[in-house]
């Protein structure tokens, strides 16, 4: 642990720290070294002698445990987070919710063949008789059912039921009526108008306790298509969370609904008051946040799940950052459905970094002046969001939760404070900043990120699709799709936009606010604020452009590129940790940050002097002696 303390030594080994701390140390050793170079006048060295990583797992020790494969874990791999204590979902079922649990212009109909099979694995895993598959969980008959009920109740004509999915319906739900339990033929049919069979049931069933009782209720209108008010929404999410779980089941609320509940919010795209009761509704769940001696602090809300194709910044621009003063909150999770990607907490926790701060502990760093940032576990800051993880997973697609828990304030500060957070879909860029607003920062500031364009409809839905696309109100911003690109996370990138990009949000595109009095924004009386939104172009600040490194899932390609580049070496991930830095700074208003070229110079000073590296490191360090 020496050798990472100091940035002038070769950081030699980050192994027994990353791999035997707490990560199965029985079960496999993985060994990881980072060799980095001596002194700073070898900093541009190859990038395979510079920084290079070696896993090597025991195979002695695995052939001795009879351990197979699949039973090794490395923690160099993001996928390797996911708690081996999780259900897996059924993947057929799971296939058929990544296309029917979404916007109404996102969805894509089953083909005939598909809603088949779809509806017999359903049938089978609830007879007992399915085979060499997962179970069907509840939580995925609730959202694959209650997305069906959406549709035909509330979505334009070219996502409802497609032919194929009627017929298939009508096959099987004679059958399914006779072994689905009465919260799913409740969620499958409400009001008894859309199947027929068994018709009764939806119609009467009104729960099995209190807190479901009000979960139905709630859930009658959000079938139908409707919204309901923030007390309401609040009052839900209070009675079922936590989930209670033993032995990996859930008990006290049913799992369907409350799959359905959240599912079917999203799909039905949250109105403000909704979202605010999402964001709010856990503030006080372990009293009330502690408060930081310091004169600014940014939240930075990352999408919890990570990211899987492309390097992950923001844990190395916040130690750029705290090197002038500008505190930063960082939260998130170990790992997140659906994406399970990287994330912040992966790579604290593999170089051997304290993952379980409380938000007090986590303010005494953002008070350490050797420090300055912290980043706190939605595991340690809000245990009954935290216990949603494997409803998450198993109801495929991203409930409301996802657009508010990267709003939080776990941490607050005596000075100014802001927001930063990133959005997937267009049309959810001013729903975060009126949370912003709401929780009453000096400052916030949405960034876009982009992802891989939807795939094409069905031909069958192809064409109902058009026609309703040129039909739909003029005010729509629905879930669209988006144009193409990077997954890009919460920060801006040195690419070129492509040419080829004829619709949607641009690359680095950015919307925020800034309050134009010292006095906190949430007192609205007398405060302004000034609203700007603008596409950054990297190569009008100097930077040459480039694309984002891939890291493909890998916590250790993430962090050599972040360590690298904290290092001194020139690059892609330079650039990148830079640009975030200094073009934050001076949208939020930051002090010394007026001139956006004074603000990159700032950030490339926090790197090539050494200090960036140094606070990151100080982290590691002092985040195990906290307590």
């Amino acid at each position: 642990m020496n050798a990472l303390l100091s940035p002038e030594l070769s950081l030699a080994s980050i192994s027994s720290i990353c791999a035997d701390k707490s990560r199965n140390s029985n079960r496999s050793r993985v060994q990881t070294v980072f060799k980095l170079p001596p002194t700073r006048r070898h900093r541009r060295i190859g990038r395979t002698k510079c920084l290079t990583v070696r896993a090597v797992l025991d195979s002695a020790m695995i052939d001795q445990l009879g351990l197979s494969e699949s039973d090794i874990r490395n923690p160099a791999m993001s996928s390797s987070y996911r708690s081996s204590s999780l259900p897996k979902p059924n993947q057929t079922v799971l296939d058929a919710q990544a296309r029917v649990c979404t916007g109404p212009t996102q969805t894509r109909p089953l083909s005939e063949e598909q809603a088949f099979k779809v509806l017999d694995t359903i049938l089978r895993s609830a007879r007992g008789d399915l085979k060499d598959e997962e179970e069907v969980s509840k939580a995925q008959l609730g959202a694959f059912f209650a997305a069906m009920t959406i549709r035909a109740n509330a979505f334009p004509e070219a996502t409802q039921w497609s032919e194929g999915e009627t017929r298939a319906m009508n096959t099987f739900w004679p059958l399914l009526a006779r072994a689905l339990p009465p919260d799913v033929i409740f969620i499958a049919d409400p009001e008894g108008s859309i199947m027929g069979v068994g018709s009764s049931v939806g119609p009467q069933f009104v729960g099995n306790c209190s807190s479901e009782m009000r979960l139905v209720g709630a859930l009658r209108e959000v079938l139908a298509g409707g919204h309901l008010g923030f007390e309401e929404v609040q009052g839900v999410l209070r009675d079922v969370l936590p989930l209670k779980i033993g032995d990996g089941v859930v008990t006290g609320v049913s799992e369907s609904l409350l799959s359905a509940f959240l599912i079917g919010q999203r799909m039905n795209r949250e109105t403000d008051r909704e979202l605010k009761a999402y964001c709010l509704a856990f503030d006080d769940e372990l009293g009330p946040p502690p408060v930081a001696d310091v004169i600014s602090l940014t939240h930075y809300g990352e999408p919890y799940d990570g990211n899987t194709r492309f390097f992950r910044s923001t844990l190395f621009v916040a130690a750029v950052r705290s090197c002038y003063g500008e505190s930063s909150l960082l939260h998130g999770v170990e790992w997140m459905p659906p994406k399970g990607g990287i994330t912040e907490e992966q790579m604290l926790k593999f170089m051997g970094a304290n993952t379980s701060l409380s938000p007090l502990q986590a303010k005494e760093l953002i008070e350490d002046e050797e420090v300055g940032f912290a980043h706190v576990s939605q595991r340690e800051a809000r245990p009954s969001l935290y216990s949603l993880i494997k409803l998450r997973e198993h109801i495929k697609k991203r409930p409301p939760l996802a657009t508010t828990e990267k709003v939080q304030q776990l941490v607050r500060a005596r000075g100014k404070e802001a927001i930063v957070a990133g959005f997937y879909h267009e049309g959810y860029e001013e729903p975060l900043l009126m949370l912003m607003k709401r929780r009453g920062v000096h400052a916030g500031l949405v960034v876009k990120e982009l992802r891989r364009a939807p795939q094409p409809l069905e031909a069958d839905a192809f064409e109902r699709h058009r026609r309703w696309l040129l039909r739909r109100p003029p005010h729509w911003n629905g879930d669209s799709g988006g144009p193409t690109g990077e997954e890009g996370a919460l920060s801006m990138t040195t690419r070129l936009r492509s040419v080829s990009l004829s619709k949607g949000l641009p690359v680095n595109y950015c919307s925020g606010f800034r309050a134009l009095s010292t006095a906190s924004s949430s007192e609205t009386d007398g405060v302004s604020r000034q609203s700007f939104s603008l596409e950054i172009n990297a190569v009008d600040y100097g930077f040459e452009p480039s694309d984002t490194p891939r890291t493909d899932r890998s916590v250790t390609k993430n962090i050599e590129l972040g360590l690298a580049a904290l290092h001194g070496q020139k690059g892609p991930a330079y650039d990148r940790i830079v640009l975030n830095a200094g073009m934050v700074d001076h949208l939020l208003g930051c002090d010394g940050a007026e001139d956006v070229l004074v603000a990159l110079d700032r950030a490339r000073e926090a790197i090539d002097s050494g200090k960036a590296l140094k606070r990151l490191l100080n982290y590691i360090k002092n985040s195990n002696k906290v307590r």
